[in-house]
């Protein structure tokens, strides 16, 4: 499960990176979504859930 979760992670990770062309008016919007997911992630975690 934990495996499952860090490769989610990554993926998502990268894909909040502007690195297209498209995506670099995007703003923070990305990156803030995925630390948002981090910080959930997080929080499971030292609580046990996960």
């Amino acid at each position: 499960m934990s495996l499952l979760l860090l490769i989610l992670l990554l993926l998502v990770l990268f894909g909040a990176l502007p690195i297209y062309p498209y995506s670099r008016n995007w703003g923070y919007y990305p990156s803030g979504g995925a630390g948002l997911l981090v910080l959930v992630l997080l929080i499971l975690l030292l609580l046990g859930r996960i």
